[in-house]
């Protein structure tokens, strides 16, 4: 068998991406025949080239191009002319896009390169049109972009979400790989619950799209609980609750996700996501998930079995009422670690890919 030349393309390389691109080359990379390419921007100020290089596969080619997340059409324009002139060079037999910015730029790229004769392959990793923080106006602008550019190039969409994938049909063909984290050193992994709720948190980016206004208010609500947010970010001026602890970025990966192992709930206030890698991290750990109502946390949270999701403030403090009790805690999390295995495991979703590559 000839070698398979893959090419994988992402601007948005931060948070539960940037784990799935390093969960993602360890997988492609220790298949036979395949060549994997990872074409990434290093505009957004968590990346740093150097831990990249370390994180993903030592077999990943790694090419930096400068893209941006919000529209600049002058940027945008020799991003596309520096994609193009790239993918001659490599000339893939494989274009996976990822994001909405790579998912158009890498569109048009391709649409422009007529002896680009790839499989083409686009992951949203969540619409751009069910962000929140933008006009209704500017939502339909992103939904007609995705579904014009698909018209126009063709190609298949793979959700990482089962909602995902529901919206991604009413662009065009889809499938479904979910979104999975590492097993390794998970298997026998016993957290230890605590008697009493003590401390409750969330890890990721303190953006607009986690709500850190609405974990603020949780938390004021609340002052006899400690509340732990694990990272950073530009909204961090908004947990101003006194029993909130922000902790800064971490220099490794899993520095952060050993401070997930002090939570006795994980609290996700997300107005939207793709599929969130931090939960399924903290469900491999035992961690009962309080997360709100919205798509990608309610593909991974089965509601009374393995955690809660709620809509309102006096529906959070109802499940925190149902959560003091330790057994509840300890069944939720023994039953989030067996579905988060069963259903969110790296090793085994990523396999789905490499059979579409060689299809």
């Amino acid at each position: 068998m000839s070698t398979l030349k893959i090419v994988h393309v992402v601007e948005a390389l931060g948070g539960g991406v940037y784990t799935y691109f390093k969960n993602l080359t360890q997988v492609l990379c220790e298949a036979p025949d395949l060549e994997v390419t990872v074409i990434y921007s290093g505009n957004r100020d968590e990346i740093n080239n150097d831990q990249v290089a370390s994180d993903f596969h030592p077999k990943t080619r790694l090419i930096c191009i400068s893209m941006h997340r919000e529209i600049r059409f002058k940027e945008d324009f020799k991003a596309f002319k520096a994609l193009k002139t790239t993918l001659k060079q490599i000339e893939p037999d494989v274009l996976h896009l990822h994001s909405s910015k790579a998912g158009i730029l890498g569109r048009f790229a391709y649409l422009f390169s007529p002896r680009l004769k790839a499989k083409l392959f686009y992951t949203p990793h969540g619409f751009s049109f069910l962000r929140k923080d933008i006009s209704s106006l500017k939502r339909h602008l992103f939904f007609s972009i995705e579904f014009l550019s698909q018209k126009l190039t063709g190609g298949t969409l793979i959700a990482c979400g089962d909602t995902e994938l529901r919206y991604a049909k009413k662009i065009g063909p889809a499938l479904l790989v979910r979104n999975g984290i590492q097993q390794l050193g998970l298997t026998n992994f016993e957290k230890q619950h605590r008697p009493q709720i003590k401390c409750i948190g969330t890890l990721g980016r303190i953006t607009y799209a986690r709500n850190p206004a609405y974990f603020n208010q949780l938390a004021l609500n609340h002052p006899e609980l400690e509340f732990l947010w694990i990272g950073d970010g530009e909204l961090r001026h908004q947990l101003t609750a006194p029993n909130i602890t922000v902790t800064g970025w971490f220099n490794h990966y899993e520095q952060g996700l050993q401070k997930l192992e002090v939570l006795d709930l994980y609290l996700q206030t997300s107005l939207w996501e793709g599929l969130p890698i931090a939960l399924l991290e903290a469900s491999a750990r035992e961690i009962p998930i309080v997360a709100t109502n919205i798509i990608g946390n309610k593909d991974i949270v089965a509601a009374g079995k393995t955690g809660f999701l709620f809509d309102a403030e006096y529906e959070f403090d109802q499940i925190l009422k149902k959560s003091k009790n330790q057994s509840t805690r300890i069944a939720l999390g023994n039953a989030a670690k067996k579905r988060t295995a069963i259903l969110f495991n790296s090793a085994v979703n990523f396999q789905k890919l490499i059979r579409l590559y060689q299809a």
